[in-house]
């Protein structure tokens, strides 16, 4: 692989560790400035609006730049938010920085899969996007529990300038190896978005994803919280946690790929089931150490396990309904992902708020993800239903 590409690696690495390692630090984040956990909470679900609703308007804002120049200005912008968020002297400061840090991490994964994939010969594209998005993968097992430890032991500005620092390093890295001639992709404008959002099938899956992927961030963003709280562990064990349930992501992920190789709405249905009633296990089992880290094992690897079946779903009616939108139609099942951070983080906050307090997130997640159960069966028996007329009749 060209040594470009582990500059777009590093990048990754970089945007996947400042999306999530916040949720290790909630805790420390809302002592510190001063404001409750569910308030600390919408630190996460700004972030994930601002890839949202930022990834879709920028890339087809972009479209004209050279792709070296953009990927430096994106960096740049990284870099800036991370500088920003680890100078905040207030809470508002610091979701307008996670805001600017969101608008480069949506663009950056649009576009970096296009450059990926004109780096090396035809025949290994897929296994160069699929290299550049190994960084975000690593940052989940590495990056998240590594910035949490720093955050605890040098406070959590120290996390973000470690961040920024990491992107400063894949801001040279892009600038002394990544080609300048780079083609231009072929960018969807917000018309050729808006045609695909048209698509009630996609619509269905869009709901799937941020539901069955989000049902599982109404207890993962406080899940630092619940450690220390309710199961009685120490803030130092915190981030050696962490680094067990990325693991089990980084498991789920590839195990939940070949799943849904064959059948995604058959593997889906089942990871699904799977994972609501893990999450309504947890509200139990949180009580215990032993039986916390048992069950975190299995949640984590079906945190992650639906990602690839997700995606290949979208891909797969995309063809049947949009066949000329397949691209735009992938690109926004990122941002439903995305939507489904903030909405689960958003949820949690209000369930930490109310009376029901942190034990109930766990559930409240299941019923998020039952109800991604309920459109996956819908969207199951609507696929039935097509090949039913497509047969001949006999």
């Amino acid at each position: 692989m060209p040594l470009a590409l582990f500059a777009l690696t590093i990048a990754a690495y970089a945007i996947g560790t400042t999306e999530f390692v916040v949720v290790g630090l909630l805790p420390t984040v809302a002592s510190d400035l001063d404001v409750t956990l569910p308030m600390a909470g919408l630190i996460v679900s700004v972030y994930a609006l601002g890839v949202t609703f930022g990834a879709p308007v920028l890339t087809a804002l972009t479209g004209c730049m050279n792709r070296k120049s953009l990927m430096l200005g994106l960096m740049g912008l990284f870099i800036i938010g991370n500088g920003v968020a680890a100078l905040s002297p207030s809470y508002e400061l610091l979701l307008v920085a996670r805001v600017i840090s969101a608008f480069a991490h949506g663009v950056f994964f649009s576009v970096g899969a296009t450059i990926a994939a004109d780096l090396v010969p035809e025949d290994r594209r897929a296994s160069a996007i699929a290299m550049m998005f190994m960084g975000l993968t690593v940052a989940i097992v590495t990056g998240v529990p590594l910035g949490t430890f720093i955050g605890q032991l040098f406070g959590w500005r120290a996390t973000f300038w470690g961040v920024a620092l990491l992107g400063v390093i894949s801001f040279a890295g892009i600038a002394l190896l990544l080609p300048g001639n780079l083609k231009r992709g072929e960018t969807a404008g917000l018309g050729d978005q808006v045609r695909v959002l048209g698509s009630s099938r996609l619509l269905i899956v869009y709901g799937m994803t941020a539901l069955g992927y989000g049902g599982t961030f109404v207890a993962f963003t406080y899940l630092s919280a619940i450690l220390q709280e309710i199961t009685g562990f120490t803030e130092s064990s915190v981030s050696l946690i962490l680094i067990f349930y990325g693991v089990a992501i980084a498991i789920g992920n590839i195990a939940g790929g070949k799943l849904a190789n064959r059948n995604p709405v058959r593997a889906l249905t089942v990871l699904f089931v799977l994972q609501a009633a893990v999450l309504v296990l947890f509200s139990f089992t949180a009580i215990s150490p032993v039986a916390t880290i048992v069950t975190l094992g299995a949640l984590g690897f079906l945190q992650f396990a639906n990602v690839p079946g997700l995606q290949l779903y979208v891909v797969k009616l995309a063809k049947q309904h949009r066949p000329g939108g397949v691209d735009v139609a992938s690109a926004l099942n990122i941002a439903a992902f995305n939507l489904g951070i903030a909405l689960g983080a958003w949820i949690g906050g209000h369930v930490v708020a109310s009376g029901l307090g942190l034990a109930a997130t766990p559930w409240i997640g299941a019923i998020l993800v039952v109800l991604a159960l309920g459109l996956t069966v819908l969207s199951g028996s609507l696929d039935r239903r097509d090949v039913a007329r497509l047969q001949p009749a006999e």
